[in-house]
């Protein structure tokens, strides 16, 4: 009696804490978890960040060296083909003038005394009063004269041409896109003074990476300005570097854009996507993707019933964090992006957070 009464109290207390651990069961919390909405996103290698500068541009400075003494443009400045932008000290140049001014005369007079000399010694000999020899000797006098001549007007041409250079003047309408000198410096020849740009044909330069299937000549691109992305432009890419840069891997690529807006301006900060077929995917990133059978699977998200289920997917190559999901999503679905090995089917879960792209 008394061993049947203890087996019965045993069964009611096991009875009681089944109960109690299933009743724990239930009352275990949503799980919170980080998820991400999935959608069309462009695939990575096909946007690229840049600056919008001049097609044509000229960095302009003088052939001589000397001091800077004059810069009459700042950056943002309009100039006129044949504007006055910078004046070097002149003085070294303008003695250099005069001195050559100085020797043409010389030698200007000096042809004219051979001249005169060599026309007597021909007189001379036509009467016999002066020797063969000496009118050869004044013929050979007057050639020279004659040459120095030559080398006196040479010499104040390169004189007046250097004082020149001492003047920096605008090429062609354009704009101040750069000044590399000020006032007192002193600069080399060939050293940049002010950079002028021609505003009105415009290029997205990008920096791209190397990659598997090389942009080309004539490949098409859209560029948005980055502060306002609703402004586009088209391009076609014109040039491209012939080799990559040693440190970044990376080759600089023109994109001549179409009729760009007076705000696409020179400097402005722009995002270049390729144009073309199949350059979208829903992406989601690599934590988010469970290998299961040997199959990528993810955790789909039931919002209205606050569970999540297993769903198998295919994904493409993995770019950097994320993957690229072909089949198995849909725009709008919401995926678990964390945690995907510890979760159950069914399992009840709540909202966190979104992750972002």
């Amino acid at each position: 009696m008394r061993t049947s009464l203890l087996l019965t109290t045993a069964v009611i207390a096991a009875l009681t804490l089944s109960g109690c651990k299933k009743e724990e069961e239930a009352a275990a919390p949503p799980r919170p978890v980080l998820s991400l909405v999935v959608a069309p996103t462009a695939l990575p290698g096909t946007r690229f960040a840049g600056t919008v500068q001049a097609k044509v541009q000229a960095a302009l400075g003088s052939r001589v060296a000397g001091r800077l003494v004059s810069r009459t443009v700042h950056v943002g400045d309009l100039v006129k083909k044949g504007d006055e932008l910078a004046v070097l000290d002149g003085t070294a140049y303008e003695l250099a003038v005069r001195s050559a001014r100085a020797e043409l005369s010389s030698a200007e007079a000096t042809l004219t005394s051979a001249i005169a000399s060599e026309e007597r010694q021909k007189t001379l000999l036509q009467s016999n009063a002066a020797a063969k020899a000496a009118v050869e000797s004044a013929e050979q006098s007057r050639e020279a004269a004659d040459a120095g001549l030559i080398r006196a007007r040479t010499a104040l041409v390169k004189a007046e041409e250097q004082l020149s250079y001492t003047r920096i003047l605008a090429e062609f309408d354009g704009v101040v896109v750069a000044t590399g000198a000020e006032v007192g410096q002193t600069v080399s020849p060939g050293e940049a003074i002010v950079t002028v740009a021609r505003p009105d044909e415009r290029d997205a330069v990008v920096d791209i990476p190397e990659m598997a299937e090389p942009i080309a000549v004539g490949t098409r691109f859209q560029v948005s300005l980055q502060i306002n992305p609703a402004i586009t432009v088209k391009g076609t890419v014109r040039e491209i570097a012939p080799a990559a840069d040693a440190a970044t891997r990376t080759r600089r690529v023109k994109i001549a854009l179409e009729n760009p807006p007076d705000t696409v301006r020179l400097g402005t900060t722009i995002t270049a996507e390729l144009e073309g077929p199949d350059l979208t995917a829903l992406m989601v990133p690599e934590t988010a993707v469970l290998t299961k059978d040997g199959k990528p699977h993810v955790w789909l998200v039931d919002a209205e019933k606050g569970e999540v289920h297993l769903k198998p997917v295919e994904t493409g190559a993995s770019a950097g964090r994320f993957v690229p999901v072909t089949s198995g999503l849909k725009d709008g679905d919401r995926v678990v992006t964390a945690g995907v090995n510890s979760l159950e089917e069914g399992q009840k879960i709540k909202i966190e957070d979104e992750a972002s792209l």
